[in-house]
């Protein structure tokens, strides 16, 4: 496992070693003695598993009482993936990062207090992630993933399919923010 720094503070890149053959590939998607070595000591409650048709955007999501960290990754298909810096306290806040994760060896780790989405930019997504907290629907709150102020490049190649929860998300002033 290695990782490396990202533009926001306490958010990593994780690659993991992918050993392939004519039969296929092997790879470790997780390891908590390695995970907690080289990120930090975080106890994963939920794994979650979605699938999505090219052009859906699913985002920004975060919960307010409850905030998740996230372990995710693609491994089927590809995403450009967006997390916001919501802490106060953080010297990045209100700061955006967008990655592609297009193969199962590439990961993102999203620490609590950050919101996250991320667009399909190939049909038949699928998307995983771990997270450090259950899933509470009365929690979780959406931030409007296209917020003027923060100027996220989607790179949208299609009109987006978003649902109703999240064309209706707040903006990054109105959204709430951890101290």
């Amino acid at each position: 496992m290695k990782i490396t720094e990202t533009a926001l503070i306490d958010a990593f890149i994780v690659e993991v070693t992918k050993y392939g053959d004519k039969r296929g590939f092997f790879l470790e998607s997780f390891n908590q003695k390695n995970f907690s070595k080289l990120v930090g000591t975080y106890d994963f409650v939920q794994d979650n598993h979605s699938k999505s048709s090219k052009g859906v955007l699913r985002g920004l999501h975060y919960q307010m009482e409850h905030p998740q960290g996230k372990l995710v990754r693609c491994i089927y298909g590809s995403v450009f993936d967006v997390i916001v810096d919501l802490r106060i306290s953080s010297k990045t806040f209100g700061m955006s990062l967008g990655i592609t994760l297009d193969r199962p060896d590439l990961l993102l780790w999203i620490p609590p207090g950050f919101a996250h989405g991320f667009y399909s930019l190939t049909d038949n997504v699928e998307f995983l992630y771990k997270t450090t907290d259950y899933y509470y629907p009365e929690d979780e709150r959406t931030l409007l993933w296209n917020d003027q102020s923060l100027n996220i490049d989607w790179g949208l190649d299609v009109e987006p399919i978003i649902s109703e929860k999240d064309k209706n998300g707040k903006t990054f002033e109105e959204c709430y923010h951890y101290e």
